[in-house]
This record gives C-alpha cells, structure tokens and sequence, in this order.
C-alpha cells in the first residue's frame, strides 16, 4: 500500500471519533436504524440471539473515543486483509 493512502487512512481513524462519539452526543445524534429499531422494541443483543463484544463500534473495556479508534483499525484491517486475499485468488 502506498504510504501516503495509509497515513491517510490512519489519520482520518484518529479523527473518526470527533465526529461518531464526541459531536453526536454533542448535539444528541443517533443513527436512524438505532431509531427505528429502538422505536420497534428491538435491541442488538435480540436479533441473533447473541451479544457482540464490539457494540456501536467500541471495545467495552476502552474509553469510547480509544475504543472507536480500536475498532477503526480492527474494521480497515479486516477490509484489508480480505482485499489481499481475493487478488491473492483472482491471480
């Protein structure tokens, strides 16, 4: 990968959680499907019948904003490696 895309990519994880857990609770934003499910009685825990340990994009034992930057380098590492994988297939 091109080191200007990766400190790109890394830059724009640090500064994630400005705006997804530091100015939403700012001015009280939730996600429209976190609405509508909430409105319908659905919690995330009742839909597969199972908890996930990274709920809302965190890590439960980090600080939100540590945790959103954690589960930003999980996600783009998870992308990543799937990426390498399919033209590791495709060739």
């Amino acid at each position: 990968m091109n080191k200007k895309i990766a400190m790109l990519i890394l830059v724009l994880i640090i500064v994630s959680p400005l705006f997804g857990v530091i100015l939403a609770d700012k001015i009280g934003y939730h996600e429209p499907l976190d609405v509508a499910a909430e409105k319908l009685g659905i919690t995330e825990n009742n839909i597969l019948g199972y908890h996930t340990p990274f709920e809302d994009y965190t890590f439960p034992s980090l600080n939100p904003v540590l945790g959103y930057i954690a589960a930003g380098i999980l996600g783009v590492t998870v992308i990543l490696a799937i990426g390498k994988l399919v033209s590791m297939m495709v060739r």
